[in-house]
């Protein structure tokens, strides 16, 4: 009975986990879409003060710079938002495994059979573990 008892405590512990993570998720992924938004607003202000520059206006030195940052900054945002979703994801499917491993073995299968979710197959689905400026690889 206490391996019941502890079986599904921490069942509920781990389901607890994974919906923080979950919450983290689409808190991520508005952040994520806020920097895309910027991304695009950034770009669209070079486009223009290249239109002026085509028009024959001149700009002050630098002054293409800080956009230029801004770009570069959203842009590193941009794959740490990537990279922690991808760790999110791996890390909710490992704790869904162990949530269901410990349902299936203190309450055993219901009616539909087992309902266990598949634990990833790598360990580590990001191999980086610090975010710098520097080309984007899209996948």
């Amino acid at each position: 009975m206490l391996n019941f008892l502890l079986s599904a405590e921490l069942q509920d512990h781990l389901m607890t986990v994974a919906n923080d993570l979950e919450r983290l998720l689409r808190l991520l992924e508005d952040a994520g879409e806020a920097l895309s938004t910027h991304f695009f607003s950034a770009s669209g202000h070079v486009q223009g003060l290249a239109e002026k520059i085509n028009d024959g206006a001149s700009l002050p030195p630098g002054s293409l710079a800080p956009v230029l940052q801004d770009i570069a900054g959203a842009v590193t945002a941009m794959q740490f938002q990537d990279m922690s979703t991808q760790l999110i994801n791996h890390t909710m499917q490992r704790i869904r495994n162990c949530a269901d491993r410990l349902a299936s073995d203190a309450f055993g299968d219901d009616g539909d059979g087992a309902a266990v979710v598949e634990a990833p197959l790598r360990p580590n689905p990001v191999t980086q573990d610090e975010v710098d400026a520097g080309s984007v690889e899209l996948f």
